[in-house]
């Protein structure tokens, strides 16, 4: 069952069977952002470990497309959103947190990626959640603007040292 995110794209709820999808689109996150690094293989472990039921996918997929000698019409994800639950470490509240938000680069500036952060706000709101969280790379200047636009605050910086020599 879908329901349509805007004209020519379509929500559907993810399950736990797509996991192999789901890595495709972190692989292909992080690779944008990470353009010199080849192996994000490790990323497997948090999705293994994190997608549950808890933890809600939705998929966003393109206008069906028959398939040539197949009865059924193909479907195409072209974004996700994946959330998670955090705890508030002032205020020991569970509020959700956002794992991935990816939209293809094609489709992008269409307004699918504030649809999907709309839709996790409802999502955390209807389970009474007080806030939202996620992370974001410092470098991701596109998200860290959506996320302002839409009222995100920092709260904590992330800091990091390498030890290598």
């Amino acid at each position: 069952m879908s329901e349509q995110l805007l004209p020519g794209y379509w929500l559907r709820v993810g399950s736990g069977y797509e996991r192999s999808m789901l890595m495709k689109f972190i692989q292909l996150a992080y690779r944008e952002l990470f353009p010199q690094q080849e192996d994000f293989s490790h990323l497997v472990q948090t999705v293994n470990q994190y997608l549950s039921r808890e933890t809600p996918l939705w998929w966003v997929d393109t206008d069906p497309v028959e398939v040539p000698g197949n009865s059924s019409v193909g479907r195409h994800p072209v974004g996700c959103i994946w959330l998670g639950n955090a705890i508030d470490q002032v205020r020991g509240d569970r509020h959700a947190h956002i794992f991935l938000l990816y939209v293809m680069p094609e489709h992008r500036r269409r307004g699918m990626g504030s649809k999907l952060m709309r839709l996790a706000e409802d999502w955390a709101r209807a389970r009474g959640d007080r806030q939202i969280g996620l992370q974001v790379f410092q470098s991701n200047q596109p998200a860290l603007a959506l996320y302002h636009q839409l009222g995100y605050q920092t709260q904590s910086l992330w800091m990091v040292k390498s030890l290598s020599p």
